[in-house]
Parts: structure tokens; C-alpha cells; sequence
């Protein structure tokens, strides 16, 4: 019996729409409905460049991991081949870095659930609603990967019917001249208003860390590797389309709405989206998006608690974490990662309950310091692999390396610094770094252990 379950191995049961859906809902997050307020008054209509400018660093990101998974079918994730030109400490670190990445942002948009459900029931409980979340997604996500994918499929083109209503919307109202608040919607609006710099190079700068965690979760597609049916097909047409996502979802919208409203007139607090909709008389603007912001959290929900059992089943496999953590469930779904990990995710509930308005912004912080950290070792682990004889043969290419590669990890670090000097991020950095260095330190214990 057990060598038969060490036979077994995950479900490719994830379809190449699948793949393509679960790409589109990374790469659209919640910091996009909701958090780009708050980054169109730091940043100005300067925004448009920091999402332009991110969306191709993480696009280089994207193709490094496409290039490493492809080189290898043997190698099921990005954590796999960590271990295999980084060695196992660095393994055993990132693994449990990218564990907490998504553990971390679960329990951000699981808060985030909570929030949006009181918009429509005040008197609900924060905790309440997070509770419900994470118990329906770890059922659906316990019977098949299929229906992961399902649910990420519907989320995912929730999101999409939104970002396009807005656009299609938001151009009629500038071809036509509408008014709204005393405004007539223009491009003119961009550079109307103290410039399209109009906060300085310091909004710009400080806008990135907000820009990245709208992005966190776009590298998730490299974990479907090993539960898709045609990776070598699959893969890169995911990866390709990332630029004309960022370009449409991202670039378009912030345009748009930047032309509807000049950027100083946007209430930081709301949704711009609720703005928009608002501005055209939709009664129910206000409950549409925040039906949207719903899914786009519910989503990321649903995505962590794939990732997160996915990262314990590898680091189970190659005893970087408790055996338990590789058994399969009849349906081949990683059970107690699974359950482990949401586990955790409860004790979201517990701290909405204690700390309702403090722990969003603290763990948002270390959601996208944990995944700026996994996307460096990608590009160094990627480096290494290109050193090697086999890289040669590599059908699917980084473009531009090395350039792109060093300017990658430059700009990752870049953004690392500015959230050491950003006083609304400093602990969350500090939180972070400990986490990290614990890990680094924790494989030497971890090692003994396994000898002993």
C-alpha cells in the first residue's frame, strides 16, 4: 500500500481554458477594484506608467518560469527546480516563503470578504464571513482539481465582464463629452490637473508597492504544471497573453477612469469602479462592485488554498516538511496540506474578531514582501538553469538574457527599499525578514531532525 501512494501522483485534471482563466484571475487582484484609489492619490495619473512598468517586469518573471518548467516535465513546479540549482536550503526557505505568500494574502482578502459582506448585512460579524468562505472553498477544492478550476473560471470572468463593461463605458462617456460632478470626461483629464507627473517623483516611486500586490498571485499558473493536461501547450499561451491582460485590465482602466475623473476628484476611500458606474446613474453602481470585489477576493481565497497544498505536498515530497503533507486523497488533491493550511486560514476569523480595522494593512504588507522575495530566487534560480549545458537546447526562451534577467531582480529589490522606508510598510518588512532568516535557520534544525 505504501509504495502504491508513493506511486500516486497529482490529478492533471486542470483543461488548457482552465490554465487561461486561472492566469487572467492572477493577474486581475483586488489592489485593482478596490486598492487602485488609494494608488491614484499617491501616485497621480503616473499610475498608468507604474502599472505599465511592473506589468513588464512581471511578464519577464512569467517567461523565466515558463522557460524553467518547460526544460524539465519531470520538475512539477518553480519550487522543484529552486531545489535543483539552489540546493535544499534555499528550497526548504522558498517553499515556505511561498507558503506564506498565499497564506498571508488569504487571510488579506478573507478580511476582505468580511468587509464587503457588511456593506450589504452591518449588523453580520466580521469573522462570520470568512468562516463560511473558507469552509465552502476547501469543500469544492477537496473533490477534484477540475472544480478548482471551475470556480476559478467563474471568478475569473466575473472579473473580466466588469474591467470590460468599465472600459466600454468609460469611452463612450469621453467620445460623447459626459459630464458628471462638473467634468467632462477627456483624456485632456490626465494631463489637466498638474501634469500627468502630478505628485512628483516621490508618488510615482511610492506607488510600486501598491502596484505589486495588485500583481501578487500572477505567478500561480507555474504551479498548474503538474495538473495540466498539456503544459507544453498550455504554459506558454498563458504566459503570452500576460502583456495584453495588463495592457486591457490594468493600463485601459486606470486610463479610463483617469479620463472620466480627473485623479484629484477620486475618493481614495470608495472604488473607483463605483465612481465610474455611479457617474453614469446606475443606481446600483455601489452594489455591483461590490458584488465584483467579492468574487476578486473569493478568488484569491480559492487560489491560496490551491497553492498552499500544493507547496506542502512538494516540500512533503522532498522532505522539507512533514511526510504527511504529500498524501493524496482519492481524488488525488494533497488532503492535509489542504487542511493545514485552511487551518490557519480560520485564524483570520479570530483576528478579524480582536483586531477588525489593524490586520488588513499588516498582512497586505507581508503578502507582498513574501512575494517579491519568491519572485527574486525565480529569476536567480533562472540564472543558475541558464548556466547550465541543457539551457542551450531550451525551446522556450527567456528574451533578452541576461539584461532581463539583472534588470528584473533590480527592480524587484528597488521596490524592496521603498517599502524599508515607507513607514506604513516598515513592519511588515521587519516581519517579514525575521520569517525569512527563521526559515533559512529553521532548515539546519529541520535537517537534524530527519537524521535523528
Amino acid at each position: 500500500m505504501e509504495h502504491q501512494e508513493e506511486e500516486r501522483e497529482l490529478s492533471r485534471g486542470l483543461t488548457s481554458r482552465h490554465v487561461q482563466m486561472i492566469a487572467i484571475g492572477g493577474a486581475i487582484g483586488t489592489g485593482l477594484f478596490l486598492g487602485s484609489g488609494e494608488a491614484i492619490r499617491t501616485a497621480g495619473p503616473a499610475l498608468i506608467l507604474a502599472y505599465a512598468v511592473t506589468g513588464f517586469f512581471a511578464y519577464l518573471m512569467m517567461r523565466s518560469v515558463g522557460e524553467l518548467l518547460l526544460s524539465n516535465p519531470k520538475l512539477r513546479s518553480f519550487i522543484d527546480f529552486v531545489r535543483e540549482y539552489l540546493g535544499e536550503r534555499w528550497e526548504f526557505a522558498i517553499g515556505w516563503a511561498y507558503w506564506l505568500s498565499w497564506a498571508s494574502l488569504a487571510m488579506a482578502d478573507l478580511t476582505a470578504v468580511g468587509i464587503y459582506m457588511r456593506y450589504w448585512f452591518p449588523q453580520l460579524p466580521q469573522w462570520v464571513a470568512p468562516l463560511i468562505a473558507v469552509i465552502i472553498l476547501v469543500l469544492a477544492n477537496l473533490i477534484h482539481v477540475g472544480l478548482f478550476g471551475e470556480l476559478e473560471s467563474a471568478f475569473a470572468s466575473i472579473k473580466i465582464f466588469a474591467i470590460l463593461a468599465l472600459i466600454v463605458a468609460g469611452l463612450w462617456m469621453i467620445a460623447s463629452g459626459f459630464q458628471t460632478h462638473g467634468t467632462t470626461a477627456s483624456f485632456g483629464n490626465l494631463f489637466s490637473n498638474g501634469g500627468f507627473f502630478a505628485t512628483g517623483g516621490s508618488g510615482f516611486i511610492l506607488a510600486f508597492p501598491m502596484v505589486i500586490f495588485a500583481f501578487t498571485g500572477i505567478e500561480m499558473v507555474g504551479l498548474t504544471a503538474g495538473e495540466t493536461k498539456h503544459p507544453e501547450v498550455d504554459l506558454p499561451k498563458a504566459i503570452h497573453a500576460v502583456p495584453v491582460r495588463i495592457g486591457l485590465f490594468y493600463v485601459g482602466s486606470m486610463i479610463v477612469i483617469m479620463s472620466i475623473f480627473p485623479w484629484n476628484q477620486l475618493d481614495p476611500a470608495q472604488s473607483p469602479f463605483v465612481q465610474v458606474f455611479a457617474g453614469l446613474g446606475v443606481p446600483a453602481a455601489a452594489d455591483v462592485v461590490n458584488f465584483v470585489v467579492l468574487t476578486s477576493a473569493l478568488s484569491a481565497a480559492n487560489s491560496a488554498i490551491f497553492s498552499t497544498s500544493r507547496t506542502l505536498y512538494i516540500l512533503g515530497q522532498n522532505q522539507q516538511a512533514p511526510k504527511a503533507f504529500a498524501k493524496l486523497s482519492k481524488q488525488d488533491v494533497p488532503v492535509n496540506g489542504m487542511l493545514a493550511s485552511s487551518a490557519l486560514f480560520l485564524a483570520v476569523v479570530i483576528l478579524n474578531y480582536y483586531f477588525p480595522t489593524k490586520i488588513f494593512v499588516l498582512i497586505t504588507g507581508v503578502a507582498t514582501m513574501s512575494f517579491i522575495f519568491v519572485w527574486i530566487i525565480i529569476m536567480i534560480t533562472h540564472i543558475k538553469y541558464k548556466r547550465t549545458p541543457s539551457s542551450q537546447t531550451s525551446t522556450y526562451r527567456m528574451p533578452w538574457f541576461p539584461i532581463s534577467s539583472y534588470a528584473t531582480i533590480f527592480f524587484f529589490v528597488a521596490v524592496l527599499i521603498v517599502m524599508v522606508f515607507n513607514k506604513a510598510t516598515q513592519i511588515s518588512v521587519i516581519a517579514t525578514v525575521i520569517y525569512f532568516m527563521l526559515m533559512l535557520i529553521g532548515y539546519t534544525i529541520w535537517q537534524k531532525r530527519r537524521k535523528n
